[in-house]
C-alpha cells in the first residue's frame, strides 16, 4: 500500500464518509457493492466501516473490464441480446428485504469505444430490461443507496493523458478525494455543513412552487414546464425505508421533475457528454410539446440518437437539476468523463425516466399517478450539462411572471 499513488489516509476517509453520509447504515442492514475489481483497495475500506457500523453482511460483485471486452470481440451475435436476469432478480429481492446499494464506479468510460455500437446498443438495452425490477427500487427510492468513485488507472489516463499513470491516479484521487470533500478535517461535519446548504436552496424553491424555468444563453432559449406537484430535493433525504443517505457523493445539485409534455424551445449543451464510451460533443436540440424533435451533435450524433431510440420516453425529460457555475468540481477544469463528476459542474439536464420521490408525497403515488402529474418513463436516465457563467434562469410563475433563480451562472437569490 505504501507505494500506491493514493493516499491510504483520505481513502479510508471516503470509505467511511460513503458507509456514514452516503449511506447511513442501519443496524443490522445487508449491503451489496458492486464496483470494478481494480477499485479493490476502497471496496476493503467500505467493508470494514460498513461492519464496524453494524451491517449485516456485505456482498461485493466485481466487474472486470477484460472479461467484459473479451464478450464484445469473441462472443456469438446472440450473446449481445442476453443480461444476467438472474443477478438482477437476486439484486431486486435483496432490495426488497432492505439491503443497502453502494456502487463504486470507476470503469474507464472509453472502455467500448472501438467496439461496434450496434452491439453496444444491443448489450445495454438487455442489461437496462433485465436490471429494471433491481433500478425501480432504487430510482424509487425504495432503499438507501449511495455511488462513490475510486481512481483506476484507466480513467486516471484518460483525465490525464500527458502524464505517467501514476502521476495521473494521484490527480484523479486527489480531485476525487476534494470534491467528496475527504480531504478536509472532518469531512463528516463539512457534508452537515454542506447538506444545510442545498436545504436552504431547494427550501425557497419549493416555497416559491414555479410552474416552469426559463433558460436563456448561447444557443439557448428553453422553457421547461416542471411537473403538478413537483418537489425539489438536493443532499441527503429520506428513503421510503425510513434512512437519510446522500445518495449521490460528491454533489452540487438541487434537481426536480420537468414535466414530460412541457419543454419547448432550443438548447445547446455546454460540456461534452460522455457515453458508453463516446464523447458526444456539441449537442444542439430543440424541443416541441416536450419530445426532442431535433437533435445536432459535432460528434457521436448517431450513437445519442441510437440510445433515444430506446422507448417513447426517451427523448422527454426525466429530471432537471440546478448547480452554481462556481462549484467546487467546475472551479477544477477537469472533465472527469463521468456523469456523476461532471453534472456537478453544470446545470443539467437528463433524457428519460424520471425520480418518483421528487413529488409531493411522492412515497405514497402509483407510477401511473406519477405518470398522470408529468413524470416521464423510460428505460434511460442519461444527464446532460447546459449551464454556464453565460446563462440565466428565470422561475416562472403560473401566472406568467418570473423572477430570477440564476445569473451567470450563479445563484440569484
Amino acid at each position: 500500500m505504501s507505494n500506491s499513488p493514493i493516499d491510504p489516509v483520505k481513502l479510508d476517509k471516503l470509505g467511511e464518509v460513503a458507509v456514514k453520509v452516503g449511506l447511513q447504515l442501519a443496524e443490522g442492514q445487508d449491503l451489496i457493492v458492486t464496483a470494478p475489481m481494480t477499485a479493490a483497495p476502497l471496496v476493503r475500506r467500505i467493508a470494514e466501516h460498513a461492519y464496524k457500523a453494524g451491517a449485516g453482511l456485505v456482498t461485493t460483485i466485481y466487474s472486470d473490464e477484460e472479461a467484459t471486452l473479451s464478450r464484445f470481440r469473441h462472443a456469438n451475435d446472440a450473446s449481445f441480446d442476453r443480461a444476467a436476469g438472474w443477478l438482477y432478480s437476486g439484486m431486486a429481492e435483496a432490495y426488497r428485504n432492505n439491503a443497502a446499494r453502494l456502487a463504486v464506479s470507476g470503469d474507464n468510460p472509453m472502455m467500448l469505444a472501438n467496439e461496434d455500437p450496434d452491439k453496444v446498443a444491443r448489450a445495454n438495452r438487455a442489461n437496462s430490461a433485465a436490471y429494471r425490477p433491481a433500478l425501480e427500487l432504487i430510482t424509487g427510492f425504495d432503499i438507501n443507496w449511495n455511488i462513490v468513485s475510486y481512481p483506476t488507472p484507466n480513467w486516471a489516463k484518460l483525465v490525464f493523458p500527458n502524464d505517467s499513470e501514476d502521476v495521473a491516479i494521484a490527480k484523479l484521487a486527489d480531485a476525487i478525494f476534494k470534491a467528496s470533500r475527504v480531504d478536509q478535517d472532518d469531512p463528516i461535519a463539512a457534508w452537515k455543513t454542506h447538506n444545510a446548504n442545498l436545504k436552504a436552496r431547494w427550501t425557497w424553491l419549493n416555497g416559491k412552487n414555479f410552474s416552469g424555468l426559463k433558460y436563456k444563453g448561447p444557443g439557448t432559449d428553453l422553457t421547461i414546464g416542471l411537473a403538478d406537484g413537483h418537489r425539489w430535493k438536493g443532499g441527503a433525504s429520506e428513503a421510503k425505508n425510513g434512512v437519510t443517505c446522500n445518495p449521490n457523493i460528491p454533489t452540487e445539485e438541487v434537481f426536480t421533475t420537468p414535466h414530460r409534455l412541457r419543454v419547448d424551445g432550443i438548447v445547446a449543451a455546454t460540456k461534452p457528454l460522455s457515453h458508453n464510451g463516446t464523447l458526444i460533443e456539441n449537442i444542439a436540440a430543440r424541443f416541441e410539446d416536450g419530445r426532442m424533435v431535433e437533435l445536432k451533435a459535432s460528434k457521436g450524433q448517431d450513437v445519442f440518437s441510437r440510445v433515444l431510440d430506446t422507448d417513447e420516453g426517451a427523448r422527454r425529460l426525466g429530471e432537471v437539476a440546478l448547480v452554481p457555475h462556481s462549484s467546487p468540481i467546475s472551479a477544477s477544469g477537469i472533465l472527469f468523463y463521468n456523469t456523476l463528476y461532471d453534472e456537478n459542474a453544470s446545470c443539467h439536464i437528463a433524457m428519460g425516466q424520471c425520480y418518483a420521490d421528487c413529488f409531493e408525497n411522492g412515497k405514497n403515488l402509483t407510477p401511473e399517478q406519477i405518470f398522470a402529474q408529468g413524470g416521464n418513463k423510460s428505460l434511460i436516465h442519461i444527464d446532460w450539462m447546459i449551464g454556464s457563467d453565460q446563462v440565466d434562469i428565470d422561475g416562472v410563475h403560473a401566472d406568467g411572471s418570473s423572477e430570477p433563480v440564476m445569473r451567470k451562472g450563479e445563484w440569484a437569490f
